[in-house]
């Protein structure tokens, strides 16, 4: 496989388009937006969390294809590698939401607001003091960095052993074995993190809303978006003359399952829109 080299042209146009979203950036911020810059944030909060999730589901497809001993996959899996470190700068941007939780920049979280769990004043807030064990401005903090930093270890392990496995590998699949073990290790820890990271980055900008379906509807999201950026860059890359050991039939396979996670994300969303429509709860219908 050839080693991808950026040339000056396509460091112009993501340049470019950096620079693009910069003055859009600056835009939103001081002539498009209120005076709590809440378009700002919520799209800055939309953005951090869909790039990070993209990068956290392909660190999971990595390891679920690792132990399931699929084979397919391994032609293109530096790109769900280089995808997966993404979360580095990812975190970051989720660092600038916990700043700001902190020094009073936004308003994403009305549980961060102390007064709400005050039952002597009038502002009390009984359904966000139930809460505020969980969403509170200490385990936000403490979850970010700890859960993410875990996903960008292990993200980090599974690059280095495949990196090793291609330049010492040995008959025996000593690389492989370890891979497999480290996987294996990961999909549980994914499963239970992804969940709880998205109830605090995403379900708790509206604190009072309950769903046991909504970890699931956004991590399909980031699969599907996960799987079909992959298929925009192999395109893109057999353009430029890389990847020739990718066939169509690597396409069709992961066209196969950018069309079932579409369709189990279909279920989710209407299953969830079901709930609420035969709930009628005035909260979640605003019928009056």
């Amino acid at each position: 496989m050839n080693q991808f080299v950026f040339t000056s042209k396509q460091k112009t146009v993501l340049g470019g388009f950096i620079a693009l979203g910069a003055l859009c950036l600056l835009l939103t911020i001081f002539v498009y937006d209120d005076a709590l810059h809440t378009r700002f944030w919520t799209n800055y909060l939309h953005n951090a969390v869909f790039f990070t999730g993209i990068g956290f589901i392909s660190l999971f497809i990595i390891t679920a294809f690792t132990t399931a001993m699929a084979g397919w996959y391994t032609v293109i899996k530096r790109i769900f590698e280089a995808y997966s470190l993404f979360m580095i700068p990812g975190l970051v941007m989720m660092a600038v939401v916990v700043i700001g939780i902190w020094g009073h920049w936004h308003h994403l979280y009305h549980w961060a607001d102390t007064t709400l769990l005050d039952p002597t004043k009038p502002e009390y807030d009984s359904i966000i003091a139930g809460k505020s064990g969980f969403l509170n401005k200490g385990w936000y903090t403490f979850g970010t960095f700890l859960i993410v930093g875990t996903w960008i270890f292990f993200a980090w392990k599974m690059r280095s052993l495949s990196l090793s496995e291609d330049k010492f590998g040995t008959p025996d699949y000593d690389h492989h074995r370890r891979m497999r073990i480290w996987s294996a290790a990961f999909l549980p820890i994914a499963g239970f993190s992804s969940a709880a990271m998205i109830w605090q980055w995403v379900m708790s900008v509206d604190a009072h809303w309950y769903s046991t379906l909504f970890a699931w509807y956004t991590a399909a999201s980031w699969f599907v978006a996960a799987i079909a950026l992959t298929i925009l860059t192999i395109i893109y890359l057999k353009s430029q003359g890389y990847l020739e050991s990718v066939t169509s039939e690597h396409l069709h396979d992961l066209g196969k399952y950018m069309f079932a996670i579409s369709i189990f994300w279909t279920y989710l969303w209407f299953s969830q829109y079901m709930l609420i429509w035969y709930g009628n709860i005035g909260e979640e219908t605003d019928s009056r």
